[in-house]
């Protein structure tokens, strides 16, 4: 099991440093030369079936392996960031635990949990601070509590104006009796 397990490790190594290769500037001019060369050696070949025939096996070869290769390299990164994202998700007091391992759901499911996060997005419009972040559990509590809130803070605002506004007649009827 052990020989197993060091076996798939270095697999898993392999396939990273060549992933970061391939996607390297000395890769493309590798690449980029030796297309160079394959066309300058086409007259010395009479251009060839078997001058044809080198490109186009050399490179379904490198293709055909490279697609696996980079896939094992993406499948591991793509674990990896969905395990530092979960370990985020339920570290954090505000968010909701309901999206670890979100990813082992179905697309119809994503689909309705991202229509939660659209709504969320309309409700966050609506926060006057940049900084405020909101989870799916408390949005749509937190956004009745901040329009309550405000109704209360206006009728205030209200009631306040209306006590003013005898007072303000009041006052402008002495001022208009002592110019008089």
């Amino acid at each position: 099991m052990e020989k197993k397990l060091n076996s798939t490790n270095s697999f898993e190594s392999f396939a990273m440093k060549v992933s970061k290769a391939a996607g390297s500037t000395a890769a493309f001019s590798v690449a980029f030369i030796v297309i160079i060369g394959w066309a300058i050696l086409g007259p010395f070949f009479n251009f060839s079936a078997g001058w044809q025939l080198f490109i186009n096996t050399t490179t379904t070869i490198v293709t055909f392996l490279m697609v696996f290769l980079i896939q094992k390299a993406q499948n591991k990164d793509s674990l990896a960031i969905q395990l530092k994202l979960n370990e985020l998700v339920a570290s954090h007091e505000y968010a909701s635990n309901r999206l670890v391992d979100i990813e082992e759901l179905t697309e119809e499911e994503m689909k309705i949990i991202q229509k939660y996060y659209a709504r969320l997005s309309r409700l966050s419009q609506k926060e006057e601070s940049l900084l405020r972040s909101h989870s799916i559990d408390e949005a749509q509590d937190l956004q009745l509590f901040k329009e309550e809130m405000r109704e209360e803070r206006d009728e205030k605002i209200e009631k306040s104006k209306r006590q003013k506004s005898p007072q303000q007649k009041t006052t402008s009827s002495k001022v208009n009796t002592n110019r008089t």
